[in-house]
């Protein structure tokens, strides 16, 4: 016997449960939330996946409860973000919803940093420091971080400005990384370990061809199929005027699903202190050289 389709009814009732199984499977830790309180149910609030979708609260409520409101597609996209969910997912989403099946755009290859986050770049200056998507895209640094690397940023089209494209194609990047025998392996085993979690994504295999033809160093590496994790480790730069530094590189994630984080470099030791202070006084860098590999 054919299953009969939903009723308008029995929809909302099964994106209700669909919308609160989602919500309960996601680890709040894992999306940077504060822990607060104490957490009777596993997963998120409701009132958190509201915020991170940029709707009400009471709004969410409803949907959740399985009540007869109606949401744009606007709407739906962005709890769908919010909750994390696949795009077999949001499709299911949608059908629930009585909404035709959502067409899923790529994000642009030219990401843009938000003013909040751009304004706390800013204020860790002198500090360096930097925002990078998954992809390793810089999409926002200080003048500081321009320093430490050697780059004016600002100059290089925003195609290129990718922190391992430019350490395989820039002559002042590649000279700023003082163990680079030992860096440059780990920052490859590094994009293929976080590539793997993008599958069939164009933006990752177009920025894979590209280092693949740019640099003969990075198809040799590549080859050996090595992987490695983010984390927090010392980083050892090197400066034309002001000699080594030994820098505490941190990682900072944001709460969204695109995965951006930032990076902050502390001095780890008085040397080091001190050649940062003279780092930032010294005037800007100029426009990035390429490298012939």
């Amino acid at each position: 016997m054919p299953t009969l389709p939903l009723t308008p009814d029995e929809r909302a009732l099964a994106l209700g449960d669909f919308l609160r199984a989602r919500r309960e499977s996601l680890d709040p830790a894992r999306l940077g939330l504060p822990w607060i309180g104490v957490r009777r149910t596993p997963g998120l609030r409701r009132e958190e996946v509201a915020q991170l979708a940029g709707i009400g609260i009471t709004w969410y409520t409803k949907l959740e409860q399985g009540r007869p409101v109606r949401a744009s597609t606007k709407v739906l996209m962005s709890i769908a973000e919010a909750l994390q969910c696949s795009e077999a997912e949001t499709a299911h989403l949608f059908t629930l919803a009585g909404l035709g099946k959502p067409q899923l755009v790529e994000p642009p290859v030219c990401a843009h940093i938000s003013v909040s986050a751009q304004r706390i770049l800013e204020q860790l200056n002198p500090i360096p420091a930097s925002i990078q998507n998954a992809r390793f895209d810089i999409i926002g640094f200080n003048q500081a971080y321009c320093r430490l690397v050697n780059v004016d940023l600002a100059s290089i089209p925003p195609e290129d400005c990718n922190c391992i494209y430019l350490a395989f194609t820039c002559e002042s990047w590649r000279s700023a990384i003082a163990d680079w025998p030992s860096v440059m392996p780990r920052m490859v085993a590094l994009f293929r370990a976080t590539m793997a979690e993008h599958p069939k994504d164009s933006q990752w295999e177009v920025l894979l061809q590209r280092l693949l033809d740019v640099s003969a160093d990075f198809r040799e590496t590549w080859a050996r199929n090595e992987v490695y994790r983010v984390e927090n480790h010392l980083k050892r730069f090197a400066h034309p005027e002001v000699g080594p530094l030994l820098m505490h590189q941190t990682n900072w994630w944001s709460a969204p699903r695109n995965g951006d984080r930032l990076l902050v470099f502390v001095p780890a030791d008085a040397p080091s202190e001190q050649a940062l202070r003279r780092l930032n006084e010294l005037p800007a860098p100029i426009s990035a050289k390429k490298t012939k590999d």
